[in-house]
């Protein structure tokens, strides 16, 4: 079956959840996580949960165990802590629990990250994986990035990993 006959297949709508990782924003300043959510929603999901956690790899993995094992979403997108820095720590808390990992979405983003900021896009460790029946997204925080995942890559195929991952 190809591609097409397969996404024609898939479902249309996704239970989805929207993890911002941060230590400076609150649910009311999150302009990344809001977009999301408001782009989910224009696709077609259900936005189940929405929340903003600090950089804090205990916390991040609550709300990750809360969104698989708990509200069993069938897709759970992390925003900020993908960076360099000592307190990005988004990566570190939630891939360990990959039971497979989705490589070429940190690869497809750098490439057309690279076509938007050049080199800097080396700075970015944005990663997917699958965890239980989940598929997991962990992508960077600003604004711009949230929008380049979620149009190009992510929504594109959201329904598509599902029909996958429920087979």
């Amino acid at each position: 079956m190809s591609t097409s006959e397969h996404k024609k297949i898939s479902p249309d709508k996704v239970t989805v959840g929207v993890i911002t990782v941060s230590t400076t924003r609150t649910i009311k300043t999150d302009k990344s996580g809001e977009w999301i959510v408001k782009r989910a929603v224009k696709e077609g999901h259900d936005v189940i949960l929405h929340k903003v956690v600090p950089d804090d790899r205990e916390r991040i993995r609550e709300s990750l165990f809360q969104a698989v094992y708990e509200l069993k979403l069938q897709a759970v997108l992390f925003t900020g802590g993908t960076g360099i820095s000592d307190k990005d720590v988004t990566i570190e808390a939630v891939k360990p629990f990959f039971h497979k990992e989705l490589t070429a979405f940190g690869t497809i983003f750098t490439q057309l990250s690279y076509e938007e900021i050049d080199s800097a896009a080396i700075l970015s460790r944005a990663t997917a994986g699958i965890i239980d029946k989940t598929v997991v997204f962990c992508m960077p925080g600003s604004l711009k990035s949230c929008k380049l995942a979620c149009k190009t890559i992510i929504f594109p195929e959201l329904g598509h990993l599902v029909k996958h991952i429920y087979e």
